[in-house]
């Protein structure tokens, strides 16, 4: 029986062929029948179980945690880090494997691969431990450092220089790319400037080059990723970055020069929407965008890249529909604002639409009323499905001057409505796209100080966070329809993604935090002491996982097109691993759900 163990399951696919051999040689079998306790609550184990056949309750009183199934693995924590947190009780009649626990320490001091699964903490197993994709893919170049990128060595000329005798250190150097030393300033110029300085604007010969040059350079430190070099391209709209290194441009790296390691170049989708002239010229753009997220998950991206990346082009996409479909006094007066994940920038795929528009005085119903329809049903043609909370720019609520908005918070929080937290969650994640940013700034600054030591409020507010506890029926009720034990779906939104950022958005209200990510906001509670290190590691690491696991349901259900799936993870669909991930991220937002219950006194409600 110790031969037909499968070595090829995680962890122990970490391990290297004379290690299996040890493992397989010092393989025991227990039988457990129905109801038996094979590890007692705040008892120690003496070995590592792996389930051969039958399930097994993970128990916490009389509470049912989890129910484990043929390959899945208990109780590493009373193994490794101390008295079991939870009992493991025999659903039926079950047989394990047994992993002495003398060995299984003698295996993680010899390997960190496999030690990784045994961390107590979410965050180092997810870094150590990864996400079951293989190095190779785009990931990888993302995670390449721009010095092993081959960019051009930085090139420089004063700004006497004339045009044409730039265009000769070009051709000298080979390089397409000039600095420029201007007093204290440095500017920048292509071969591709000079020439439209000379077509299209007139520009002679001897024009001194300080006249044409750009002087805004967008910069990148030889130390920092590739993805950080594709994030500020994309985000500037350049081509091109000038790379630093102690405090000295050195080099100039261009999208080029990444060209082909970077799934559909991104940086290069910014272009695109600034060349249109109408909303049918940006389908395309949509488009694209979709299908970068698409590539760059194929080839194993990290969802937090993913999640930048689009945000920031849809962000874009977003600007240029708005000046496209807004009149002049709106342009003018409107501060443009995305919300919810979109704002939090944690959106990788095309959901709801959460936006709304605040103006600095009012304008012409009229023309507000055009504006409304004419944003919306962009959006709606683009594939963004209307808020079913009717939170869009198409609302007059999430329309209007500024003071009347001031006045619809105050409402919200004097004199609450069912749905007012739920606003002023939304509202309180939204980011400013395009037009006086000020605006959002003084609405969210009144928001708070009109929060900021309601601790009654605060505690109705935070009460959401057990809105859908229901949806997963403890941490992890039933985890295969395979074993026979109810459902085999949880809908990873509600039961993980959900209670994380809707506590941390408590807390961040609560302490007056601005930071809009959730991740910001961990770190910056953390920094402050409102949160304790692990904690904080832990629950931007199991967000991360719920991101990742989502992600891959949403591309899912866009391609059958059945989007009300998009949150739903089939859990006999994940490997072992995945749901060894998945139970320690849900025990994350169990430990979670208990700080905030504590902290505002959810127990009395």
């Amino acid at each position: 029986m110790p031969q037909a163990f499968d070595a090829q399951n995680p962890p122990f696919d970490r391990l290297s062929h004379d290690q299996i051999s040890q493992l397989r040689a010092a393989l025991d079998i227990g039988y457990f029948r129905p109801g038996e306790a094979i590890i007692e609550q705040g008892q120690r184990s003496e070995n590592l179980h792996i389930v051969i056949k039958g399930s097994v309750e993970e128990r916490d009183g009389e509470k049912i945690e989890a129910v484990l199934g043929p390959k899945d693995t208990f109780d590493s924590r009373s193994l490794v880090h101390g008295p079991a947190g939870t009992s493991f009780v025999a659903a039926d009649e079950t047989l394990c494997y047994l992993v002495p626990k003398a060995l299984v320490l003698e295996l993680i001091a010899k390997n960190t691969g496999f030690a990784a699964f045994f961390y107590s903490e979410i965050s180092r197993k997810l870094r150590s431990y990864g996400t079951g994709r293989e190095d190779g893919g785009v990931d990888t170049t993302l995670r390449a450092r721009v010095r092993d990128a081959r960019y051009h060595p930085a090139v420089f000329v004063d700004g006497a220089t004339t045009i044409k005798q730039a265009g000769r250190v070009m051709r000298e150097h080979n390089n397409n790319t000039l600095l420029i030393r201007e007093g204290n300033g440095i500017g920048i110029i292509t071969g591709t400037d000079l020439a439209k300085r000379i077509v299209l604007e007139g520009h002679t010969l001897s024009t001194k080059i300080r006249d044409v040059c750009h002087f805004d350079v967008v910069s990148i430190n030889i130390d920092d990723f590739i993805f950080d070099a594709v994030i500020a391209m994309t985000h500037n709209n350049k081509r091109r970055l000038a790379i630093e290194s102690n405090g000295q441009y050195v080099g100039v790296l261009e999208d080029i020069d990444i060209l082909g390691l970077v799934a559909g170049n991104p940086q290069l989708i910014p272009g695109q929407i600034e060349r249109a002239h109408s909303i049918d010229d940006l389908i395309l753009s949509t488009s694209d965008i979709q299908s970068q997220v698409e590539r760059l998950h194929r080839q194993g991206a990290r969802v937090e890249v993913i999640a930048e990346i689009t945000s920031d082009l849809n962000r874009r996409l977003f600007a240029k529909v708005f000046n496209l479909t807004a009149s002049p006094a709106i342009r003018e007066a409107g501060c443009l604002m995305v919300m919810g994940s979109e704002g939090r920038g944690e959106q990788t795929v095309r959901t709801d639409q959460d936006n709304g528009i605040l103006l600095s005085r009012p304008v012409p119903e009229e023309e507000l009323q055009a504006f409304r329809d004419g944003f919306t049903h962009a959006l709606e043609t683009f594939g963004f499905p209307p808020c079913p909370g009717n939170v869009m720019v198409r609302n007059p609520q999430w329309s209007q001057p500024i003071d009347n908005f001031l006045r619809q918070i105050k409402s919200w929080i004097i004199t609450p409505t069912d749905d007012s937290p739920m606003y002023l969650g939304i509202f309180f994640d939204a980011v400013s796209v395009t037009g006086p940013s000020e605006l959002l700034d003084r609405a969210k600054s009144a928001m708070i100080e009109l929060m900021h030591g309601e601790g009654a409020y605060l505690s109705r507010f935070a009460r959401a966070i057990d809105q859908f506890e229901g949806a997963s029926a403890g941490v992890f009720t039933s985890i295969m329809a395979s074993v026979g034990v109810g459902s085999d779906e949880i809908d990873v939104k509600k039961t993980g993604t959900f209670p994380i950022v809707h506590g941390i958005r408590t807390f961040a209200i609560d302490v007056g935090l601005k930071e809009v990510s959730t991740v910001k906001r961990i770190e910056a509670l953390a920094a402050n002491g409102n949160l304790g290190a692990e904690m904080a590691r832990d629950l931007v690491g199991a967000l991360s996982y719920f991101m990742e696991i989502r992600l891959g349901s949403q591309l899912r259900a866009m391609k059958t097109g059945k989007r009300e799936l998009e949150a739903i993870v089939r859990l006999n669909e994940l490997s072992t691993r995945d749901r060894d991930l998945l139970r320690d991220a849900l025990r994350v937002v169990k430990r979670f759900r208990e700080v905030v219950r504590s902290r505002y006194h959810l127990t009395v409600f």
